[in-house]
């Protein structure tokens, strides 16, 4: 199996960009396009979110693919990446994977 250096840190890192941009783009960007005419906002804002957007599920794929989080937690991962709150939510789920994988590259590492 090839060693993968993915880190279960950047995916939560890239969760919390998607996460903020999304609420950016629902909260400020959606109303600027209805309320005040600037259809602009929300296509560079748009723009931001779907590359954070599939930043963040390339995140989980090769988390997933790593052994780094279990199939059940990538499928939540990517199911709260649609919802506004969601991927804050679910990074509480792997603080633990995180603390796991920094034990082993200290045991490794030291």
């Amino acid at each position: 199996m090839p060693n993968w250096k993915y880190k279960v840190g950047k995916m939560r890192i890239i969760g919390m960009l998607e996460g903020v941009s999304f609420l950016i783009l629902m909260g400020v960007a959606m109303p600027l396009k209805y309320l005040a005419n600037m259809p602009l906002a929300v296509t560079y804002v748009g723009w931001i979110h779907g590359i954070l957007f599939i930043g963040y599920c390339t995140s989980i794929l090769l988390a997933l693919a790593g052994g780094r989080i279990s199939w059940w937690k990538s499928v939540m991962a990517f199911l709260a990446s649609l919802l506004p709150f969601g991927p804050f939510v679910i990074d509480r789920k792997f603080e633990a994977d995180e603390d796991r994988e920094r034990l082993s590259a200290g045991r490794t590492n030291g």
